[in-house]
Parts: structure tokens; sequence; C-alpha cells
């Protein structure tokens, strides 16, 4: 009968390995919170499980990387999605203060005009700025050089519309531009950075605050509350623009990726037109279908840094990964992912 047990325990084990086969994982702790990953497991092409996350009940989202922050290397991380974007496509990034580290053209254009007669998407400021009205905010997608590899869409122009929130501690609606349901797909291209309010700005920035019309934005920034978008609780914006975040994406229902570029990582936001200089090496180009574990690896990145320490900094002192938990909780994405290197 022992052996008998003995051998059925063993053939257990067997399979038991033969189904986590495949990608090589890690599992380590980080001040983040979330994943750790060395020069080696890099160059190795493994993958990388964060232990913020009981993986024995979630599969990791799969994360995309590729170090050359180049036209090719944008490209090549976006088909390592094998995505499939119909229809009227959107492209949502931030046009940029004057002056900031807003993506440049040189960088993107290949890769935005690479879909069929693509728009690029923005909506109107809250704080004023060169963006705070429509025209002001054509003038300067003009002189960044937008209008020129696509049509440039202002997207609460015409004003906003509803789309409701659930599951949010702050949040019943998200005021997002008017415009929004014109596309059927969005590219959400994030340029990934310091901010100095959210303590980063990536893929969830960009679909909260991003999307949200100037209306939405204030709304968003008093956590709900339609009080002063600068006297709001910290920690209520943090959780509003997770809140938001999902509100989008529930909307689109799967018709939506994310790409983050980590390159110019100054502390300071694109909404910002005299931004500190970098201080921290580019890092790369990442890309996944969830935008919480997007953003998760790019702050992980950022924590494994020898030079993250100013940008780290302002994470923390913003509580900026109170975002990413918020986010995980309302059901936005997973903050468990798997790394995978495109470069190898």
């Amino acid at each position: 009968m022992r052996r008998i047990i003995s051998a059925m325990l063993c053939f257990l084990l067997m399979c038991t390995m033969t189904a986590c086969g495949g990608k090589n994982t890690v599992q380590s702790e980080t001040p983040a919170g979330g994943n750790s990953l060395s020069a080696d497991e890099h160059e190795n092409n493994e993958s990388v499980i964060g232990d913020n996350a009981d993986t024995s009940k979630d599969v990791p989202s799969e994360v995309y990387m590729t170090s050359e922050v180049t036209p090719e290397g944008l490209i090549a991380v976006y088909e390592a999605l094998n995505a499939s974007p119909t229809g009227k496509i959107a492209v949502k990034l931030s046009t940029g203060e004057p002056g900031s580290n807003y993506l440049r053209t040189d960088l993107i254009g290949d890769f935005v005009q690479s879909f069929q007669n693509p728009t690029i998407v923005e909506c109107n400021t809250a704080y004023g700025g060169s963006r705070a009205n429509t025209a002001m905010h054509y003038q300067v997608a003009r002189d960044h050089g937008y209008t020129d590899i696509a049509e440039v869409d202002i997207m609460d122009e015409d004003g906003s519309m509803v789309l409701p929130v659930s599951g949010g501690d702050n949040l019943t609606e998200n005021y997002v531009g008017s415009h929004f349901a014109d596309y059927d797909y969005y590219i959400i291209l994030s340029h990934f950075k310091g901010h100095a309010m959210a303590g980063y700005g990536g893929a969830i920035k960009n679909i909260s605050i991003g999307i949200a019309s100037s209306e939405g934005k204030a709304h968003i920034h008093s956590g709900g509350t339609g009080g002063s978008m600068w006297g709001g609780e910290q920690d209520a914006f943090l959780e509003s623009m997770a809140e938001a975040g999902k509100s989008v994406a529930d909307y689109l229902d799967g018709n939506i990726l994310y790409i983050n570029v980590m390159n110019r990582l100054s502390v300071d936001c694109d909404c910002d037109s005299n931004p500190a200089e970098p201080d921290m090496h580019d890092i790369g180009i990442l890309a996944s279908f969830d935008p919480v574990a997007l953003d998760q690896a790019c702050v992980d990145l950022v924590y494994k840094a020898e030079d993250g320490r100013s940008l780290i900094e302002r994470i923390e002192s913003r509580n900026g990964l109170h975002t990413l938990e918020q986010a995980e909780k309302i059901g936005l994405g997973s903050r468990t992912y798997e790394l995978v290197n495109i470069d190898n």
C-alpha cells in the first residue's frame, strides 16, 4: 500500500511540474509592492510574477517589453500583443504643454500611421495652460507635429458624455469628452513619468484624467465631491483615477490596448511646461492589455533602477502606489504580471 501511495504522489508531482513548465518565473518583494527583476533575468527572457497577489487564483497578465526606445521598438512591442484593432481607431496620447517631454512624432509617427485612418484624441485641461481651450489646444497639437501624422480630435470641444462607474468608493459617474463614443478601438499610448499630484503618470492616468473632459478632470481631482480640484483628499483623488479608468475600460469592453514609453523620465508630467530634467536613464517601451499590470511593471522597473531615486521619491511622497491598489481592488486589472522581454 505504501508503495502504491508513493507512486501516486510521484505521478502527481510530475504532472504539477509539467503544468508549470514554459516560461520561468521569479517571485520577490520590492518597496513598490510588485515585481523585481535582474539584468540576468532580462537577458534570459525570464518572465516575472509579483508577490502582491495570490497566484494560485490569478492568471498573471502578460506585459511585453523592449529596451529599444525607437520607432522600430515601438512597432515591435505592439506586434507582440497580436492585437486586431478594427473600425475607427483612436490613439490617445498627451499632446503635452510646450517645453514638456511629450512623445515626439519622430518616435511615434510610423506607429500611428501603421493604422488605417487613425485619429489622435485628447481632451482639454482643467488647470489653464496652453491647452485649456479647444482653439489653443489644436494649435499646440499642430506645433508638436501631431496633425502631420494623423487627424486630431479634441474630444470635449462639444462638451461631455457620462459613463457610469461601477464598484467605486468615490465616483458614481465619469465625464469624458463627448466624442469618446465616436471610436471603436483605443490605442492608449502613454509617456510614463512622474507627476506632481499623482506621483506618476502612465496608462491608468491616460484613460482617466486623460480621457476625462475638462469638467471630468475637475470631478476626478475633487474625489467626486465637486469641490476644489486642488483641495481634495489625496487618496480619494488617486482612487477616483482608478475608478474613472475602469468606467472607460468597461465601456470599451476589450477594444483597448495600452503602451507605456519609458523615456525622458522626469519627476514632472507633460502637463508641466518647465519640467525637471530627467536624472535617470531611459528604460524601454512596454505593452499590455492590462493597464494595471503595465503601470505596475513600469513602477517596478523604476524601483529596480540604480538611478531611480528621484522618481521613487516623487511616487512615494504622493502615495502614488495607492492608485494601483484601488485599480486592482475594483477589477480594472491585476498587479500580478509576467514580463516578457522581446529583445531576445
